[in-house]
C-alpha cells in the first residue's frame, strides 16, 4: 500500500514504519494518524510480521509532535489529536497484538513523546531527547505510560515542568533501554527485533499480555493472573518439539554430534 506521511516496508520477520515528514521534523498531522493507523493494521494481519519498528526519517526528529498549524488551522486536526485518549491510533498501538520496539532517532516532543512511551521498548543515540509537553499547552497525557516506565517521582518531573531529557538521562531513567551512536541505531533496533521473532509469537504475545494486564495487582494477583493466562491461550509444544536443539546436542545416550 502507498502512503504520503509514512513509509512501510518488511525486513525478515519485522515490520518497519518510518514516519515520513523529515520537512516537517516528523509532525503528526490527521493524515499522518490515519495511515499509521492502517498500517498498524497492515502489520498486524500479516503472520509473517512478528514484530513491529517504528522510527523517523532524516537525522533530526522521530517526530516533534502534533501538527500545530493543523490544528490551528483544521478542527478536524485538533480533534484528532487533542480529543481524550488521543484518536483510534493511540490505543490501537497501546492494544497492539505484537511486540513494538522505537528507533528513536532524534526529537520526540510532545505527541512524539507520548508515542514513543507507548512502545514495549525505545532504542536511542546521542540525538534522542525527549519532552512531554502537554502541560505547557493545557493539555494532558502520558499519565498512564510514563510512570511504569521511569517511576512516579520522575513520571512527575517530566509531566509537570515539559523539560528536555536529553540522551543520556533518558537511558539512566529507564526511558531508553539502549543508547547506541546514530550510525549503530537501526542496527542494533532490527538485532532487538530479530531477535524476539526468533521465539514463538503466540508465547511472546502471551507475555506481553500478561506483563500488561498485571499492572497494579499485587503478587499472589500476578501469579493467578498469569495461570489463567497460560492455562487459556497457551498450548505448548511436547517436550521433544520444545527442545529438539538441545537433544541433538545432548542425545538421550549420552552420545553428542561431536562424538559422532
Amino acid at each position: 500500500m502507498s502512503y504520503q506521511t509514512i513509509l512501510t516496508e518488511t525486513t525478515g520477520q519485522v515490520g518497519i514504519i518510518t514516519l515520513n515528514r523529515p520537512d516537517k521534523l516528523n509532525a503528526l498531522s490527521s493524515t499522518l494518524f490515519l495511515e499509521f493507523d492502517e498500517a498498524l493494521t497492515e502489520f498486524e494481519r500479516n503472520d509473517n510480521v512478528r514484530v513491529l519498528l517504528v522510527t523517523g526519517k532524516g537525522e533530526k526528529a522521530f517526530s516533534a509532535g502534533a501538527d500545530i498549524h493543523e490544528m490551528v488551522e483544521s478542527q478536524e486536526g485538533a480533534r484528532r489529536v487533542g480529543r481524550g485518549a488521543g484518536g483510534d491510533w493511540l490505543e490501537h498501538l497501546a492494544f497492539y497484538r505484537k511486540p513494538t520496539i522505537g528507533a528513536i532517532n532524534g526529537l520526540a516532543h510532545g505527541g512524539g513523546a507520548l508515542m514513543s512511551s507507548i512502545f514495549d521498548m525505545r532504542i536511542g543515540c546521542e540525538r534522542t531527547n525527549f519532552r512531554f509537553l502537554a502541560v505547557t499547552y493545557g493539555r494532558i497525557n502520558s499519565t498512564w505510560t510514563l510512570p511504569l516506565i521511569v517511576g512516579l517521582p520522575v513520571a512527575k518531573d517530566l509531566l509537570l515542568t515539559g523539560r528536555v531529557v536529553a540522551a543520556e538521562e533518558a537511558f539512566h531513567i529507564g526511558l531508553l533501554n539502549r543508547l547506541v551512536t546514530a550510525g549503530k541505531l537501526m542496527e542494533t533496533a532490527m538485532g532487538t527485533a530479530s531477535l524476539i521473532a526468533r521465539s514463538d509469537p503466540a508465547t511472546v504475545q502471551l507475555i506481553r499480555r500478561i506483563l500488561n494486564t498485571s499492572v497494579g495487582m499485587g503478587w499472589q494477583e500476578m501469579l493467578a493472573n498469569e495461570t489463567r493466562l497460560t492455562a487459556e491461550f497457551l498450548k505448548p509444544p511436547p517436550p521433544s518439539e520444545s527442545f529438539k536443539d538441545f537433544l541433538k546436542r545432548n542425545p538421550p545416550d549420552g552420545s553428542s554430534r561431536e562424538s559422532a
